[in-house]
């Protein structure tokens, strides 16, 4: 006789591929190397939900701080849905976050696709703005301006002031693996020292993604993108650019960029407060 009561328990690294796999089959395009960086973010925040010893479910609940936290990776497999696991593993991430965060400062976000907005409504998340994929090819870039410098000669700590300015949270042990993922690539500008700019590049299930890439205006961030589109084979490459940003028509009509998909950042509790006018492509759907 099977037990068919889901046992939840945090994820080991191996079961953070396999999420990503499963991410994957779902048409979501995570990285190659995605785990890496995710697992060293919070290792706490992963969660992974087994019937009879099988993986079924997992979601992703990371916390970088005691006011900030992002869920993502909410997925359970096709042939175990319609039986409440996905409710069940859902609510212990919610538990776990209740636990971890100050009830009074807290910010929760996720990335939702347009048929859940009103799902996620009910458990108390508002709509922000949202996030539009673009597909572009990398062909016709193929020099790397001379504005840009790899960021790796950057100092870390100036790239993390600077990602700070426009991520809800200080994300130092995401960041740090981030920035220097296998098979990618990292410029940014600098001007007297002061980073106004960066950009990262990744290998992923189809093509490349860029993300983040921040920028103190347009032209920065044009010089950055054409940089990382060089570094790419000639693949398709996918930017997240929130929908708010005034500058995305004219990015995605110059480089004849072609949308892809649709989904909205949601916030539960307080709504974070950054400058999405230099957010031209946001870090991961996943993470945030």
């Amino acid at each position: 006789m099977t037990n068919n009561s889901l046992n939840i328990r945090p994820m080991q690294p191996k079961d953070l591929q396999l999420a990503l796999d499963w991410a994957a089959a779902e048409g979501w395009n995570p990285g190659l190397h995605d785990a890496i960086a995710f697992y060293a973010s919070d290792r706490a925040g992963f969660l992974v939900g087994e019937v009879n010893g099988e993986a079924i479910a997992c979601i992703s609940a990371v916390c970088y701080d005691r006011t900030f936290a992002f869920i993502g990776l909410y997925i359970v497999k096709p042939e175990w849905r319609g039986r409440g696991y996905g409710k069940q593993i859902w609510q212990a991430a919610w538990q776990q976050l209740a636990q971890r965060l100050d009830v009074g400062q807290r910010s929760i976000g996720l990335d939702s696709v347009v048929e859940r907005e009103s799902t996620y409504a009910k458990s108390g998340f508002n709509s922000a703005y949202r996030h539009i994929r673009f597909m572009g090819e990398t062909a016709n870039y193929r020099t790397i301006p001379t504005e840009v410098i790899p960021l790796a000669d950057v100092p870390f700590e100036e790239v993390l002031r600077y990602d700070s300015e426009l991520f809800p949270a200080s994300r130092p042990q995401f960041l740090q693996p981030w920035i220097a993922i296998e098979g990618g690539a990292a410029y940014g500008v600098l001007e007297n020292g002061i980073l106004k700019g960066y950009g990262v590049l990744r290998p992923c299930t189809r093509g490349y993604k860029i993300g983040p890439l921040f920028a103190d205006n347009r032209e920065i961030a044009e010089c950055i993108f054409r940089a990382l589109n060089a570094c790419a084979s000639p693949q398709p490459i996918f930017l997240d650019i929130p929908d708010i940003n005034p500058a995305m028509t004219f990015l995605t009509r110059k480089y004849e960029l072609q949308p892809v998909f649709t989904c909205i950042r949601m916030y539960c509790g307080r709504t974070p407060t950054v400058d999405v006018d230099r957010i031209f492509g946001v870090t991961t759907l996943e993470l945030g």
